[in-house]
């Protein structure tokens, strides 16, 4: 469960990508291409520059993070272990599992974050304070 969850359990996945003269394509199948079933998607754009966008952990909920515009970094944390991940690409995406704290920093010009996740939005699943989540992980 939540205790377990560590930094090494989180990957880049390499989404699958169509190339043809005319351009690239990626199609991403639930289950097929990314390891849970689709339940939400959203995408973050227009961001300031030097604004950071996360900032908190989920109890429950699964994500997977492209820069499918433009490039970010994505600094994950498990309360132990913590490290930075640059996404640049938009067939790489980053896999972070459940009771992992995330923050979303260094935004280029431009550039748009798709977020694919396992579950509706629920308040309840957020775990906004690092305080709390270091206490929950313990």
């Amino acid at each position: 469960m939540i205790q377990k969850s560590s930094i090494f359990n989180c990957s880049v996945l390499d989404l699958p990508k169509i190339h043809n003269r005319a351009g690239n394509i990626t199609a991403l199948n639930g289950m097929l291409d990314f390891p849970f079933e689709l339940k939400r998607v959203y995408y973050l754009y227009d961001i300031p520059g030097g604004e950071s966008r996360g900032g908190h952990a989920h109890r429950n909920l699964q994500q997977v993070i492209v820069a499918v515009s433009g490039s970010f970094d994505v600094s994950i944390d498990d309360g132990i272990n913590r490290k930075t991940v640059s996404l640049n690409r938009p067939n790489y995406g980053l896999h972070v599992i459940p009771g992992i704290w995330r923050e979303l920093s260094n935004f280029s010009s431009g550039a748009i974050c798709l977020v694919l996740a396992s579950l509706v939005y629920d308040e309840k699943d957020y775990i906004r304070d690092y305080k709390e989540f270091i206490d929950f992980k313990i």
